[in-house]
């Protein structure tokens, strides 16, 4: 089964995570959504050094945004700092040298940190892909410490932070490999089956998602997201796995994702509605103060109808930010709620719908 998942997830991806899946859902796109300003606002991107984390950052710190880069390497990240702010111009451009596989020294950063900045969007953007079992010095599966344990106690950590000021929002850069893993809680460092980086990869991105939607549901207050940037050429690694090289040509330059990732951090509209990563203009009306629909608003994801909001709550309704739900699309093609079918012959293009099912 993992076997006809993966072959069929890879020809989804060739449909739509890679340029042909981006210029064709680039048709759809709002320019006037990413024509926003936002002074006053600051931002954390982890892993800002490279890759799409630093076209990240270049993008919000032209918006006028305060950035703060939270890098691994010294040396590569003063030179990224110093590159955005030579583009830019933008002079608030901070940097934090942490491993986010070491959870004290996160705790200890986050201790810090709070004590001298704020912070309006978390962006967790850094993540590895150890081919090898590795441990850390704490005695954790690298890959597991940093993409899911780092991003859970640096996230958890700041939500106090966030909570202090209008409109937070927390956006987690995952991945569709996730989509090929269904959530393994037996097993969180891969100890007991051989080990496939890949595949490790792919559920700690799994578990990112599901990370998401807890935050979503006990923090309402905070606009949590996860969004899948497309197979994308990094220096770094390549984080949906070995099939970067079957295509060549195909993939996306990291300033395309950007444009994406940027979307759902910026958009001025964003208020208690669904947000699709992909930028497909999906939204439902939120509830509170401001919340009312666009002109262009859509009840729809990437072509499937999305359910209304709930009334809100009298606690939400008197709050500022009303009733937000978390909302995860990784692709053109999201069902996110598709029902299942009672027909057990299936065909191809159904179990690529499948392959959207959190479990």
């Amino acid at each position: 089964m993992l076997l006809y998942r993966s072959a069929a997830w890879f020809a989804k991806g060739l449909r739509e995570y890679t340029k042909s899946g981006y210029e064709s859902a680039s048709k759809d796109f709002v320019p006037d959504d990413l024509e926003v300003q936002v002074p006053g606002r600051a931002f954390m991107v982890t892993g800002g050094n490279s890759g799409i984390g630093k076209a990240t950052a270049m993008e919000i710190a032209k918006r006028g945004g305060t950035v703060h880069l939270v890098c691994r390497d010294h040396s590569r990240a003063e030179g990224a700092k110093a590159e955005i702010i030579r583009e830019s111009g933008n002079q608030n451009i901070f940097l934090h040298i942490v491993d986010l596989s070491l959870p004290k020294s996160v705790w200890k950063f986050v201790e810090n940190f709070k004590q001298e900045h704020t912070l309006n969007v978390l962006i967790n953007n850094a993540g590895c892909m150890v081919n090898k079992r590795e441990l850390t010095e704490d005695g954790l599966e690298k890959n597991f410490a940093t993409n899911t344990l780092g991003v859970y106690v640096l996230t958890t950590a700041l939500i106090p932070v966030l909570e202090k000021e209008h409109d937070p929002r927390v956006i987690t850069v995952s991945s569709g490999g996730m989509l090929v893993q269904k959530l393994n809680t037996d097993d969180p460092q891969s100890e007991r089956t051989a080990f496939d980086g890949t595949m490790v990869y792919a559920q700690n991105k799994r578990q990112q998602v599901v990370l998401t939607e807890r935050w979503a549901r006990a923090h309402p207050a905070i606009h949590f997201s996860c969004m899948h940037p497309g197979w994308v050429d990094t220096p770094g690694h390549h984080p949906d796995g070995p099939h970067i090289n079957l295509c060549a040509g195909r993939v996306c330059a990291p300033r395309s994702p950007p444009e994406s990732s940027i979307w759902v951090r910026v958009r001025s509209a964003i208020c208690g509605p669904q947000v699709c990563g992909c930028r497909c203009r999906a939204s439902t009306p939120g509830w509170g103060p401001g919340c009312a629909p666009r002109p262009r608003a859509r009840t729809r994801c990437c072509g499937w109808p999305l359910p209304p909001l709930p009334p809100p709550s009298p606690a939400a309704a008197s709050s500022k930010t009303g009733n937000r739900r978390p909302h995860t699309c990784l692709s053109r093609g999201h069902r996110p709620h598709r029902p299942k079918r009672r027909n057990s012959l299936r065909s191809w293009k159904s179990w690529l719908g499948d392959l959207n099912s959190p479990g």
